[in-house]
């Protein structure tokens, strides 16, 4: 499988590790959960967050601190759609590498 990691600038990059925590916490709406789902330190997930953040000039992850109703957290549309362009960008090179990721297996074998 192709998991390809896509250099956006000299300063930002998108790869299959942002882009597991982006989902991940999509998933359990809480940088903290995604980072232990993952097996990654909260301040590791958080550094990863803060470089899209920065890097992108907008946020891709939202967080609401707790109260009531409790804290969370959540992508923000453009981090949905990073998700689904990267997502999306994966299954086609999968696809159109399908070939030669095949040759690539039976030399193992």
């Amino acid at each position: 499988m192709i998991r390809p990691r896509v250099y956006l600038s000299d300063s930002i990059n998108i790869g299959p590790g942002k882009i597991d925590l982006l989902l991940k916490i999509d998933e359990t709406r809480s940088i903290s959960a995604a980072a232990r789902g993952l097996g990654m330190t909260y301040k590791r997930a958080w550094l990863l967050v803060d470089s899209l953040n920065q890097g992108l000039h907008q946020p891709v992850v939202e967080t609401a601190t707790g109260g009531k109703g409790g804290g969370g957290t959540a992508l923000t549309p453009l981090g949905r759609r990073i998700v689904e362009r990267y997502v999306a960008l994966e299954a086609r090179l999968n696809s159109a590498a399908t070939d030669e990721l095949n040759a690539l297996l039976r030399l193992i074998k």
